[in-house]
């Protein structure tokens, strides 16, 4: 997540530099091949403005479905943040008078339930967009901590060894995690240590981590469509191709009668990499906050969420090393 004030200008222009390049060239290749006397090369500007109206509707869409992904995403661990602070008190208080290390273990396991299930959704996808070079150079401007450790190095530091091999050999370990956070709290029902009303608030808030779990991993699991993902791209493409080749007669025109006649032809590559860019930059926008898990600087800052989780938690049982909180680096957290 950026938590600065903005991105810089000249930030954002490095991050489209590439686009910027590439849109140059095909602002330009037109141009000089109208110049040069192939003036056919010309089209109407009319059917352009109908193919970019339409272009403006469905890149709208995108951005608006990619904002309400990351939303979602965030409520998602806005939910966490609560549920865990409801967890950790009513745990505390139910048995706290009787097997305080029992809490301190239950504490632990939650902890490693959110340090497994950020590595998990950091996973990267098909679909996501870290790989490419763009996000890849900038991501190099912060740390995205899942790749600096592994899970076995984070894990060991909430379970005992035993517990912790058993986790590492299942598929899905934040769901065995909250498993065993539900045969502990079975076996403290039985025993008598807390009561049915007891037993069913702290079962609650266990089923409400593995309700946002499950959200969380649909936003992970299931890409935005495939079929509006790609229509976007053909006509965002199409347009970008004809811009430079709908201005030329238009800007032509704009110099005649003027000293200028003959050169305001060449205004076609800046105006056109003006439009193209602004196009161009409004899908990448939403393409960067389309997948809200995969580390990218809009991501929903699950790693700090997680780390300020556990200090509440571990305040609330008077410790008094806690662990330090996460700091943004170059305007980044993640």
């Amino acid at each position: 997540m950026h938590s600065g004030k903005r991105f810089g200008a000249l930030e954002f222009a490095t991050w489209t530099r590439r686009s910027i390049y590439v849109l140059t060239i095909l602002a330009a290749v037109p141009t000089v091949l109208y110049c040069s006397g192939w003036k056919f090369v010309s089209v109407p500007w009319q059917p352009i403005a109908i193919l970019g109206t339409a272009v403006a509707f469905i890149v709208g869409f995108k951005n608006n479905a990619s904002y309400s992904r990351l939303w979602e995403a965030r409520q998602i661990y806005g939910a966490i943040i609560n549920d865990s602070r409801s967890f950790g008190y009513i745990l505390r208080d139910a048995l706290s008078g009787k097997d305080p290390q029992k809490v301190k273990e239950m504490f632990q396991r939650h902890y490693a339930w959110l340090t497994a299930l950020r590595f998990q959704l950091r996973e990267p996808r098909a679909w996501e967009n870290m790989g490419t070079a763009q996000y890849d150079e900038y991501s190099k401007k912060y740390d995205i901590p899942e790749r600096l450790t592994k899970i076995d190095d984070e894990l060991k530091n909430y379970l005992s060894e035993t517990e912790l091999q058993y986790i590492l050999s299942k598929k899905n370990r934040a769901t065995q995690l909250m498993a065993s956070q539900s045969k502990e709290l079975s076996e403290l029902y039985s025993k008598g240590d807390i009561n049915d009303f007891q037993w069913t608030q702290i079962n609650q808030q266990l089923v409400k981590f593995t309700d946002d779990q499950g959200k969380a991993e649909r936003i992970k699991n299931f890409p935005y469509p495939r079929n509006f993902s790609s229509i976007t791209t053909y006509l965002l493409l199409l347009f970008i191709l004809f811009v430079p080749f709908g201005l030329l007669k238009e800007l032509d025109k704009l110099g005649e009668g003027t000293v200028l006649e003959g050169w305001t032809i060449w205004f076609n590559i800046p105006f056109s990499l003006m439009v193209t860019w602004c196009f161009h930059t409004l899908d990448s926008v939403g393409e960067a906050s389309v997948n809200p898990f995969e580390g990218s600087p809009n991501d929903v800052p699950i790693t700090q969420i997680s780390r300020t989780i556990e200090i509440d938690m571990r305040d609330m049982l008077d410790e008094s090393d806690l662990p330090p909180a996460i700091t943004p680096k170059n305007n980044i957290v993640l």
